[in-house]
């Protein structure tokens, strides 16, 4: 059980490492490849300890709980991305729409419409 914590302690530490070394702020796919990796390594540590094989499990764990979560992840940064396009959409509309009233208040003042 103790090799099984310190595998787990390992990969979580050396996670969090690879995490820090990136530049700028982490994406949402970033977030669930780690989460996932995370979840993935605490799973496969306690499942690889039942049958005496932490490490194993561990590693196992990661890779699986990795994939999985960068799946989710970049699903979310898909859709993330997409709302904030129909946003822009949606202020681009307004924006218009005020230039337009604004012509039309213009028009009318000088009874050309």
């Amino acid at each position: 059980m103790k090799n099984a914590i310190k595998s787990i302690s390992g990969l979580a530490l050396a996670a969090t490492l690879l995490a820090g070394c990136a530049g700028g702020s982490i994406t949402t796919r970033e977030k669930g490849l780690g989460i996932g990796a995370l979840g993935g390594a605490t799973a496969g540590g306690l499942i690889g300890a039942a049958v005496r094989r932490p490490a194993a499990g561990a590693i196992i764990g990661t890779v699986l709980g990795a994939g999985a979560g960068g799946l989710i992840g970049d699903q979310m940064q898909g859709r993330e991305i997409q709302g904030n396009e129909h946003d822009q959409a949606i202020q681009r509309n307004e924006q218009e729409i005020l230039r337009q009233r604004r012509e039309l208040e213009d028009l009318k003042q000088r009874r050309e419409y």
